[in-house]
């Protein structure tokens, strides 16, 4: 099975150029079944999660084309509305999109119920809410969530929670529904806004993505578009991240910085000094980084995918740092791997109270998901020795070349296949 191995202690210095965000990627192709025409797609990112749905895409007889390694041609003309069920889909959050722009179309989805990384519960419970507040009626049946309905009509529909997933769903199936949906207490993540923009590009009328009220009226079909996807935030604030980690100087490039301001006040507090430019971040850390405090929020609070690797850098840090998770349950499975690495961590419920340590020391570890395997990579680099981590194909889902990229910026890291290249590796870094 492939891993990474590291041999830690070179500080990342240079430039990197940040692909498109797989959150925005998946939704908007999924969206872009919804029309008969032609639809490009740039800056698509160049992932498992996005080839996975692509093939999904594909199955259901929508013609898809990489015409560049980040440039899709997309026709759903000959779209057929089967269930979606395969393995690949199960592994992927993203699958429950196809219900919200598959409904819209045609007023009926079946779609097997979504997986992606064990991090915690995923309630699909405020997305049957406003189907079902827009005419559908929804049921959970062997493991498959199903819509359908007549018609499709607009409605005033208030969020329980706030809920990316939800507001996204929603949002495509009453872009094609009679009359105006206003969706209250909707998520507002660049996401969200990117999808939103890319409707609008197809003709849809939206208006209110990235405040917390979103106003959709609907419309009777939509159109082809060319259309290029924002920029990964969460692939940039790691990267930002590794340069506090390493003690690095690194500028991220092809960026959104306003959607990176929580990632870089907390980078400041712990000492990091940056520098913003139009589209670049400059990260550079010099000394151990100072403490502090940090609570995951929703969007525009500091992001929940970024928790692991704030814990990382924080790990290293002079005293005593509290990280709070608000958003899943289940985001400190990794904290066990990174305590084998040297780091001194309590977990408390939600909670991890955290003694910073002078240094890691490299050893086997596992990515337990996505972002938490980014981050014990961050923790790798920077440990004492060599650091093997398996599992890798979680890290794969959402980061693009990540380990080309980390060895361009002066990382010591390779992609092993076997035990026979992983000895290569440590005998010519010994």
């Amino acid at each position: 099975m492939d891993k990474y191995i590291i041999k830690g202690g070179n500080p990342l210095v240079g430039e990197v150029e940040i692909t498109g965000a797989k959150n925005a990627a998946l939704a908007i192709l999924a969206a872009s079944t919804m029309t008969n025409e032609t639809v490009t797609i740039e800056n698509m990112p160049d992932e498992a999660d996005t080839n996975v749905l692509l093939g999904t895409m594909n199955d259901l007889g929508v013609f898809t084309h990489r015409t560049t390694r980040h440039t899709v041609r997309v026709n759903a003309a000959k779209a057929r509305n089967f269930p979606i069920d395969n393995e690949d889909i199960k592994k992927i959050r993203a699958s429950y999109y196809l219900i919200g722009a598959l409904l819209g179309r045609f007023k009926r989805a079946k779609v097997v119920l979504p997986g992606g990384c064990a991090i915690g519960l995923r309630p699909i419970d405020q997305h049957m809410k406003g189907f079902a507040a827009l005419g559908a009626s929804c049921r959970i049946e062997h493991g498959f969530i199903i819509a359908e309905a007549k018609e499709l009509h607009g409605a005033h529909i208030y969020l329980d929670v706030v809920s990316v997933g939800a507001t996204i769903n929603i949002m495509m199936a009453a872009t094609l529904a009679s009359g105006q949906t206003i969706i209250e207490n909707a998520a507002k993540e660049p996401h969200v806004v990117d999808l939103a923009n890319f409707l609008n590009s197809m003709g849809a009328h939206i208006k209110g993505a990235g405040t917390d009220v979103i106003r959709i009226r609907g419309v009777e079909k939509l159109h082809g578009t060319d259309y290029a996807i924002i920029p990964d935030q969460i692939e940039a604030g790691t990267f930002m991240m590794a340069s506090a980690v390493t003690r690095g100087d690194i500028t991220v490039t092809n960026i959104i910085p306003k959607h990176l301001e929580s990632i870089s006040a907390k980078l400041k507090e712990m000492g990091c000094e940056l520098s913003e430019h139009d589209d670049a971040v400059r990260v550079i850390c010099k000394d151990r980084i100072r403490s502090t405090h940090v609570k995951t929020l929703p969007y525009p609070g500091f992001p929940t995918d970024m928790q692991p690797q704030i814990t990382v850098a924080l790990g290293l840090s002079a005293g005593v740092s509290i990280v709070t998770e608000s958003i899943f349950e289940n985001r400190f499975k990794y904290i066990d791997e990174l305590t084998s690495m040297g780091a001194n961590i309590k977990v408390e419920g939600s909670t991890a109270i955290i003694s910073g340590v002078e240094r890691y020391t490299g050893a086997h570890i596992a990515a337990p998901d996505l972002r938490a395997g980014a981050a014990l990579v961050l923790a790798g680099l920077v440990a004492e020795g060599f650091t093997t981590i398996d599992n890798i194909r979680f890290i794969e889902r959402g980061y693009e070349d990540f380990y080309m990229k980390l060895r361009a910026l002066g990382a010591t890291i390779e992609r092993v296949e076997d035990e026979r290249s992983e000895q290569r590796f440590r005998l010519k870094y010994a």
